[in-house]
């Protein structure tokens, strides 16, 4: 924000030196203010009114860029809330079909481990030791 404004008040004086240099010159001699004094009046005005109008257009970007993000973090947090977990209901289910109660037989049962046989088939050599 400071940028923006900083480049419209640069924009500003510049416009208001060279017409107030050029309405002097005129009004006090017969000279003319040098070309080249108009000129970089000029160019400094444009540039700064460059800026400003960039300083802007990020402005506004940003503004929707972040709009929109907060926009989806609420969408997003909605579906998260009306969906839910649905493994949970499944295994929920699943234990209750089975006659068990799932809280019950996560504590007070507890699973078996089972080796994997061997399996038969051609496996791939690595080079190194198993």
């Amino acid at each position: 924000m400071p940028l923006k404004w900083s480049a419209v008040v640069t924009a500003t004086v510049a416009v208001t030196l060279c017409v107030t240099a050029n309405i002097l010159v005129e009004v006090l001699s017969a000279r003319h203010v040098p070309t080249v004094v108009n000129l970089f009046a000029i160019s400094a005005a444009s540039v700064a009114t460059i800026v400003a109008v960039m300083a802007e257009f990020y402005q506004r970007v940003n503004d929707r860029l972040n709009a929109m993000t907060e926009f989806l973090v609420v969408r997003l947090a909605e579906l998260d809330d009306r969906t839910g977990d649905r493994n949970t209901g499944f295994v929920e289910g699943y234990l209750l079909g089975q006659g068990h109660d799932g809280h019950a037989v996560a504590q007070s049962h507890e699973g078996s481990v089972v080796p994997l046989g061997f399996r038969s088939g051609r496996r791939a050599m690595s080079g190194r030791d198993d």
